[in-house]
């Protein structure tokens, strides 16, 4: 339900935002010619070997020219094998307990969005535990308080243990030319309704299209 959901708060925030959207699930618009219309891309809750090639090829040399990149919740869970994507999205999901709700922490309120978050606040989600970062340089945005929910799940050839005492949730950082912006959160369709939620998400596109709205210290 999530995606169709989000899809729907995408267009609610380019009709608010006055920004153009489309929304695509085939894969052959990832070409030079189209790619080339768009300041960002965002996969919304993609999963698995979406790219083929051409297609991969093609997003990079997007990205290479400065155009930028919004990854939310399952977008970590797409491209394992493909090393570019993984150094784009910044960190890979390897495993999640059921739904929860627990504490997180606000890290940065000048990045734009992030100021609708209080510096601790409860929010229910399905919190990914993620493999090691696998480029330097990401800039954090939200972690949780594992000591507030249970880590635990076992799937047999993987078993959670949670990440300890910095588990991140939410980051940006500049790659390859480009930027990219990722977010944990929007697991449930009811997110999509919570303008938390929808301001911490077009913070990202706002930022990953145009590089702007980070406040100084």
């Amino acid at each position: 339900s999530s995606v169709h959901e989000g899809s729907t708060a995408m267009r609610t925030l380019a009709a608010l935002y006055n920004f153009r959207f489309e929304w695509h699930e085939d894969a052959n618009h990832f070409n030079d010619k189209k790619l080339s219309e768009f300041d960002a891309v965002v996969f919304l809750q993609t999963t698995g070997d979406v790219l083929n090639e051409a297609q991969q090829q093609a997003f990079q040399r997007f990205i290479r020219s400065g155009k930028g990149y919004v990854g939310v919740h399952s977008a970590a869970d797409t491209e394992h094998d493909w090393q570019w994507y993984r150094q784009l999205v910044g960190h890979t999901f390897y495993i999640h307990p059921p739904v929860q709700t627990a504490r997180l922490q606000n890290l940065v309120p000048t990045f734009p969005g992030m100021e609708s978050f209080a510096q601790d606040f409860i929010w229910t989600d399905e919190y990914y535990e993620y493999s090691e970062a696998h480029i330097e340089g990401l800039n954090y945005l939200l972690s949780i308080d594992e000591r507030t929910y249970d880590v635990s799940a076992d799937w047999g050839e993987k078993q959670a243990k949670g990440m300890g005492n910095f588990h991140p949730l939410a980051w940006y950082h500049n790659y390859d030319g480009g930027r990219a912006f990722y977010t944990g959160l929007g697991h449930m369709g009811s997110t999509y309704s919570d303008q938390r939620f929808l301001n911490h998400l077009y913070g990202g596109i706002y930022w990953s299209a145009t590089g702007k709205g980070i406040l100084a210290d």
